[in-house]
């Protein structure tokens, strides 16, 4: 029974993608980008199915049931930070590549100016490869951890499964494809995470029960702030808090979810996409937290399973057969909406940063591209069983480090010489991954002095200018 309804749900996102190929032109840009023709309501459901992977069902579910209420702090500082920016940025990244008739995201920022600068398009390039493949990877891996707990199939068996359904709707119609599947996957994400919240707390004896038992996990788990941060007094905190801050500046710089926005139809509605988004994106977010203390109630031998299993492990407790396969759907969904996204961000970057614009209009390259894509990520996930919320945080950080920086001082109007521009790239990715070798992630989040450094070279090199001149 939980593999039929798994099966079910899996059979319905393959033909919501492959019913998406009824309105496909076979052209570079309806393949990439939808020819800028997708409606408000579905880019903001698609954007949030992006940005809510296998991070929010199995990396945040995690975090939080081994960390406790302090992990509320991810959510208000990552949906503080995406919030700000996107006042400054959504809407001139919108009307920017359409201009330029740019179709990937270091695409629009290389053309940004006028012209073509040619060493920002390739870099960023690069960059995207690197990062988005490992976080497409993790995306896999995710869905295997939930059908290896489920089934005790093999961790090989959800990355296979997840990769070839991506690639089956991404072949049907490109970004269409993953837009109409990432709505219909939000709604499934959204009513999974209901369904575990509503049998959690009816299992726990109702909200005042819940709330009561959370306090017994241990003296500081209904903490507000961490209490084992390296830094003392109210420097730790408060690092912690802007560090999180800083991943949520980082959406601009996630090029799988910036291209949503750059699909839109009108950039005058961008309005309307956001007050969807963000109400989308709260509820969603408070729900994956309380489900997460409620696991740690409900299965509280920590040390006999990966924490990051507790949202299927609950599943099994709690739920009939039928209601399993559609969490488990749930989960999958999430892992198959970012990954989708991501490969497509890759083949982009491959037909149209890295190509020098020789594939820039074959739509058969692109085909080609993303069946390596996702041959590349499904070799990375079968080979690393790291943890899902390690890899996705250290893939952010690299991107937002990256592109943010840059992307900012963009919007604002500014003038940014190619050679500076690249320095801000180079430095503050560079910035970002020795943070976190060095250890000092636990100090702040390594996005952080990623995206400052980056800034900082900009004022540097403005500054030099200027004293030039």
């Amino acid at each position: 029974m939980v593999i039929g309804s798994f099966a079910v749900f899996l059979l319905l996102f393959v033909l919501v993608g492959v019913l998406s190929a009824r309105k496909r032109k076979e052209t570079s840009m309806d393949y990439l980008l939808a020819s800028h023709n997708v409606k408000p309501w579905l880019v903001a459901l698609s954007a949030v199915a992006t940005n809510n992977s296998g991070y929010m069902f199995v990396g945040q579910i995690g975090f939080t049931y081994v960390a406790g209420l302090s992990s509320i702090w991810l959510m208000i500082g990552w949906i503080l930070g995406d919030f700000l920016m996107s006042f400054l940025v959504h809407k001139r990244l919108r009307t920017a590549s359409e201009e330029r008739n740019a179709l990937s995201f270091a695409g629009v920022l290389s053309q940004w100016q006028g012209g073509d600068y040619k060493y920002v398009r390739l870099l960023g390039g690069i960059i995207t490869l690197a990062f988005l493949s490992i976080y497409a990877a993790a995306q896999l891996n995710a869905g295997s951890k939930a059908l290896h707990v489920l089934f005790g199939w093999d961790y090989a068996a959800g990355a296979i499964i997840g990769a070839v359904i991506v690639l089956l709707y991404c072949l049907a119609s490109g970004i269409r494809a993953s837009i109409w599947t990432d709505a219909a996957q939000s709604f499934v994400m959204i009513g999974a995470m209901g369904l575990m919240l509503a049998m959690s707390v009816s299992a726990l004896g109702g909200w005042a029960h819940f709330l009561a038992q959370l306090d017994d996990v241990s003296p500081i788990y209904m903490n507000w702030l961490p209490q084992d941060l390296p830094l003392g007094g109210f420097a730790g905190p408060a690092l912690f808090v802007l560090g999180w801050f800083f991943a949520g500046i980082g959406v601009i710089g996630q090029p799988h979810i910036m291209v949503r926005f750059m699909a839109m139809d009108d950039p005058a509605r961008m309005r309307r996409t956001r007050m969807y988004y963000y109400s989308w994106y709260v509820l969603f977010y408070l729900m994956t937290i309380a489900v997460a203390l409620a696991a740690r109630i409900l299965l509280p031998a920590a040390d006999v399973f990966d924490a990051e299993l507790a949202l299927p492990s609950l599943a099994q407790q709690l739920l009939p057969p039928v209601f399993v396969g559609l969490v488990l759907a749930g989960l999958f969904a999430a892992t198959m909406s970012t990954a989708d996204s991501q490969i497509l961000s890759c083949t982009a970057a491959l037909t149209h940063d890295l190509s020098g614009g020789k594939l820039k209009n074959s739509y058969v390259a692109n085909k080609v591209a993303t069946a390596g894509v996702t041959l590349f990520a499904l070799v990375v996930a079968l080979s690393d069983n790291d943890s899902v919320f390690a890899l996705i945080i250290f893939a952010w950080s690299g991107l937002a480090a990256a592109f943010a920086p840059l992307l900012i001082v963009l919007a604002f109007g500014c003038r940014v010489p190619q050679g500076l521009a690249v320095t801000m790239m180079l430095s503050g990715v560079s910035t970002a991954v020795a943070w976190q070798k060095m250890g000092y992630g636990d100090i702040i989040y390594e996005a952080a002095p990623g995206i400052v450094a980056g800034l900082l070279i900009f004022g540097a090199g403005k500054l030099l200018c200027s004293l030039r001149s």
